[in-house]
């Protein structure tokens, strides 16, 4: 029978040897959890660093606690701790089962539990399970149950205690050597050469003056030809039109054709003698000769210089015709 247990409950044990299983739900941004336990003698304080099973002591000395380690399985991930309660030495007075996540908060940490197995038997159902739960969710290190003696007897009782400050902070309220056990879990990375001494700058060595090696002679090539200037492309509002052609100097500015330059003194007549100083029509007049007089030239043309004809001298001869009988006298 399988028990459900509640945060501070406890369960008696049978079973001489019991596997503490932890299972959680892996995902994208979901750490790792990890498995460890500790021994504690009635001071409830660890004898020295070796009674201390985690990733890198993953055996403890006597051989009747070890670390088996992570392993998926169809529920999620796992990590277990196995212990042979028969074998261990009467001064361990209670074993902590602990998880912890690596610096990373437990409320990233998804259907964390630890369930309890007969490891003597095989396939069987848990003995007991728990559902962890952080306080704060701030917790990186959790002790998730303890097994404790009671007489001669074992018992698991469900803790869910957290620690804000990681598995360190955990393993140094019950005895451990920080400098021992941290040194242990994170070896130094190496250095990179460059950054050993980074107010040192490295100056590279001046490579050996090498002679100019012989080359054969080459015609001269001829510069290329120049680059006329671009012309800037022109829309439709900036097109440039040819100008008008420039008069000779010296030449008269022609007239438009059909109108005066000027506007006249008086309105011409139509067709006939203009006033003085109008041009004719359309062309301009020729100048007129030193000393003559008259009205200025017609239309178009200057009149001519032929006198008009004598007036006819009646004949005294001249008799009408004879007249019709209508008109003749009575």
């Amino acid at each position: 029978m399988t028990h459900a247990m509640l945060k501070g409950s406890n369960v008696p044990l049978e079973a001489t040897t019991v596997r503490a299983v932890l299972r959680w739900t892996p995902g994208q941004g979901i750490p790792d959890v990890d498995a460890s336990a500790l021994l504690l003698g009635p001071d409830d304080r660890v004898r020295s660093d070796e009674d201390f099973v985690f990733y890198n002591q993953p055996r403890h000395p006597s051989g009747k606690v070890w670390r088996l380690g992570q392993k998926r399985v169809a529920e999620g991930l796992t990590d277990t701790i196995q212990t042979d309660l028969l074998g261990v030495e009467p001064a361990v007075r209670r074993i902590l089962l602990v998880a912890s996540a690596d610096g990373v908060p437990f409320d990233r940490v998804r259907d964390l539990r630890i369930l309890l197995y007969d490891a003597a038997a095989a396939d069987a159902e848990p003995l007991a399970y728990f559902e962890v739960k952080p306080e704060t969710g701030e917790e990186t290190a959790l002790i998730c149950g303890e097994l404790y003696r009671r007489g001669e007897a074992w018992k698991f009782r469900a803790l869910g205690e957290g620690y804000s400050n990681g598995l360190e902070g955990l393993a140094t309220d019950f005895g451990i050597s920080v400098d021992g056990s941290e040194a242990a879990q994170e070896p130094p990375a190496a250095v990179p050469p460059t950054a050993a001494h980074p107010t040192e700058p490295r100056t590279p060595a001046p490579a050996a003056p090498r002679a100019p090696e012989p080359t054969a002679p080459t015609a001269p090539v001829p510069p290329p030809p120049p680059v006329p200037p671009a012309v800037p492309a022109q829309t439709a509002a900036t097109v440039s039109r040819p100008l008008p052609p420039e008069q000779p100097p010296g030449v008269p500015t022609q007239p438009a054709y059909g109108y005066p330059q000027r506007p006249p003194a008086a309105p011409p007549a139509y067709g006939y003698p203009q006033a003085t100083g109008a041009p004719a029509y359309g062309y301009p007049q020729a100048p007129a000769a030193a000393g003559a007089t008259g009205a200025p030239s017609g239309y178009g043309y200057p009149p001519p210089s032929v006198p008009p004809p004598a007036a006819p001298v009646p004949d005294p001869d001249f008799r009408l015709p004879p007249q019709g009988p209508q008109f003749i006298g009575r």
